[in-house]
């Protein structure tokens, strides 16, 4: 790769740490400029286009980055997490398709397991997916943060459904709004 591209990459990752997302994005667009067939830059504009909230303009940079670099599992997570938190599940599906035969010591095959058995109405299967990819996560702690306060409030989604006379499993519209309040991490996600 060209040094100014690792350059500008180093310089938009910096900015992104500082909250300068106009800086950030500017960067990994000069970044393209300089590698157009790296998923990298794609996947750090979707990545900073999320912390803004712009769900629809990190979906469509997590897109790029997945078809240029399809062996990039994170982008394909957050790609399919998108899609999962907007009521598309079987999109989100074949975009997790690959994360699936990761092996058993992924967090990302774990993390996606638990979304699935959130969606199946399975959240005591959710979790336990869950806990276990975030003990086997030790690159991203703000996916970690994230994903035990879904953990959280899915057990607390257990307990309300477990008080329910019909003994239902909680409703699958409400565990997709804890989805989707706490798809914005607290940390950068670089």
């Amino acid at each position: 790769m060209d040094s100014s591209f690792d350059a500008l990459i180093a310089q938009g990752l910096a900015a992104s740490l500082a909250n300068q997302s106009k800086t950030a994005l500017d960067c990994f667009a000069q970044a393209i400029d300089c590698e157009p067939a790296s998923g990298l830059p794609h996947f750090l504009i979707g990545s900073e286009h999320a912390q803004l909230g712009r769900v629809q303009d990190a979906e469509a940079a997590f897109t790029s980055a997945v078809l240029l670099s399809p062996e990039m599992s994170i982008a394909r997570y957050q790609l399919g997490l998108l899609q999962f938190a907007s009521d598309r599940l079987p999109m989100a599906l074949v975009t997790w398709q690959p994360l699936l035969a990761l092996t058993e010591s992924d967090p990302l095959r774990h993390f996606v397991t638990g979304f699935i058995e959130m969606q199946r109405n399975q959240p005591a299967l959710a979790i336990q997916h869950f806990r276990r990819g975030v003990e086997l996560n030790h690159g991203s702690p703000p996916m970690n943060r994230d994903v035990e306060r879904v953990i959280q409030q899915l057990a607390a989604l257990c307990i309300v459904g477990s008080a329910e006379p019909d003994d239902r499993p909680p409703d699958a519209s409400a565990q997709m709004h804890v989805l989707l309040s706490n798809y914005q991490p607290n940390g950068s996600p670089h």
